[in-house]
């Protein structure tokens, strides 16, 4: 008698398919290329960077980064960007918090609409109002302060903010409602005891995602800020590197600098960030 005699199965490996990671190296290996050039960059000088640009600092110079620290002009710009990002951010969780629930947890009409309009606005960039938003600006007598780089700021990352908290306080099951409305809890104190504690993934990514948008503005400062101790640190680097142009080795130090806070920011919070997209993914 012929004995019938099943096919062996590949065994996958505990570890996942290899050519994933093979990919995710090259990925994490470009994006972080930049990066680690412009950090490195800052502790070579200017003849290093000439005999062989792409090498490691030999020796290491630490004079580039220590001279821009000791500049006030660079805490000038640190404390505006810092200013304006936080300002941003808190405004930007106010606001979109309390309009994504009045547009999740009430029906009203244009409810939707109103919910397609904020919508719309991701598909609308700076760029093209950038314009009329600069008329407008001036005419309020905002240029050259902050508040003509934080208002806008906060209008143009509501959708976003909206997007993600909207399908958070819809899964909030209207019983907790009906059970806080009870306890003789009317809506604002729903809204503080109940709705913010439960939201709190939400607020938290939308709230670095304010932040880190605001930090890296370039484009709206650029039009709004023209004197130079009210930059941000993107405008400061833009004008630190048409001050030293041929001081490469410096101005890669400065720009490290800039960027340092609002990577480790990210770093810190980056599963936050995931955690809360996720959530508004699955709501």
């Amino acid at each position: 008698m012929s004995t019938l005699t099943t096919p062996k199965r590949d065994k996958a490996l505990p570890w996942g398919n290899p050519g994933i990671y093979v990919l995710a190296a090259f990925v994490i290996i470009a994006i972080l290329s930049p990066v680690a050039y412009v950090i490195l960059g800052g502790f070579r000088t200017n003849a290093q960077i000439t005999a062989n640009p792409a090498g490691l600092p030999n020796p290491w110079v630490i004079e580039n980064y220590t001279e821009v620290v000791a500049s006030p002009i660079f805490w000038r710009q640190v404390l505006n960007s810092t200013i304006a990002a936080l300002s941003t951010t808190v405004g930007v969780v106010i606001l979109g918090l309390m309009a994504s629930f009045v547009i999740a947890r009430y029906p009203f009409k244009g409810r939707q609409a109103m919910y397609s309009l904020f919508a719309a606005g991701l598909m609308f960039p700076m760029t093209v109002a950038i314009t009329p938003l600069y008329i407008l600006i001036k005419s309020l007598g905002l240029t050259n302060n902050l508040l003509g780089v934080i208002l806008p700021g906060i209008a143009f990352a509501l959708p976003t903010t909206i997007i993600i908290l909207v399908p958070f306080l819809r899964t909030i099951p209207k019983e907790l409602e009906e059970a806080s409305a009870l306890d003789g809890c009317g809506r604002l104190g729903f809204f503080w005891r109940v709705v913010l504690p439960l939201s709190a993934p939400g607020v938290i990514t939308t709230g670095i995602l304010a932040f880190i948008g605001s930090w890296n503005a370039y484009m709206l400062p650029l039009f709004v800020l023209s004197d130079e101790s009210m930059y941000t640190l993107p405008l400061g680097v833009q004008a630190f590197a048409s001050q030293y142009s041929v001081d490469t080795a410096r101005v890669l130090a400065f720009t490290s600098l800039s960027m340092i806070p609002a990577l480790v920011f990210f770093s810190l919070f980056e599963r936050r960030i995931v955690g809360g997209l996720t959530g508004a993914v699955k709501g």
